[in-house]
């Protein structure tokens, strides 16, 4: 068992001895009970407040080295072409606090119809896809 405290950033040129497969909720706990790629459990203790970046580089007590991967998963691509609606669809997921990340006039967020037939009101168009859900990391990321 591989226990975790320390993060060393994305930047790492030496031997990575083990990977994890995270998706966004996960990401974004710091207390997990994880099994790596190849079945090793590993424990992460790290500091609250701070999710987990996709490409982070871990280090176990014992020295080893764990990276993080992101994991495929549903998310709800909505785009438009003219940017004062897709600004609007921008502000009303955003009042009410809803997880998205933000393309060239296309957002995702992970599906939910109710946000979904929003949107397509608002003269959206809405795909399904599986990827890697990478939200705004959110205005006070870097707040004491």
């Amino acid at each position: 068992m591989l226990e975790v405290h320390q993060r060393i950033g994305v930047e790492h040129q030496g031997t990575v001895d083990a990977t994890v497969v995270l998706d966004h909720e996960q990401r974004e706990r710091g207390r997990l009970l994880l099994r790596s790629e190849n079945d090793e459990e590993i424990r992460l203790f790290l500091k609250r407040g701070k999710a987990l970046i996709v490409g982070e580089y871990l280090q176990a007590k014992c020295g080893r080295v764990i990276q993080i991967i992101g994991a495929t998963e549903a998310v709800a691509q909505a785009s438009c072409d003219d940017w004062p609606t897709f600004a609007r669809a921008c502000y009303h997921l955003g009042n009410r606090h809803v997880k998205i990340f933000v393309g060239d006039r296309q957002l995702h967020i992970k599906p939910d119809h109710v946000l979904e037939e929003m949107l397509l009101l608002m003269g959206l168009k809405i795909e399904h896809k599986q990827q890697v859900f990478i939200p705004e990391s959110g205005a006070y990321q870097h707040a004491h």
